[in-house]
């Protein structure tokens, strides 16, 4: 079963790096993490924050972009 999660970039300002928030299908904040350090642990399942990871680039700051993760296959779609 997919489950669908919720990436907002936000962009730093002065010393204050930019972050990428992670939020679940309530919008509850699930990870706060920096774009440069995806190593850190969190209760996402396991393989998503590596593969949502490579999208970070391309995400324009302040929009909320829809993704679905598929645990079976551990692939990611941008919805």
């Amino acid at each position: 079963m997919k489950k669908r999660y919720y990436i907002l970039k936000v962009k730093g300002v002065a010393k204050i790096p930019d972050y990428i928030q992670i939020r679940d299908e309530r919008f509850s904040l699930v990870c706060y993490v920096r774009p440069d350090r995806v190593d850190k642990r969190t209760a996402l399942p396991e393989g998503f924050l590596e593969k949502v990871s490579l999208i970070f680039p391309q995400l324009a700051y302040g929009e909320v972009r829809p993704v679905e993760w598929n645990p079976e296959t551990r692939e990611i779609c941008l919805t």
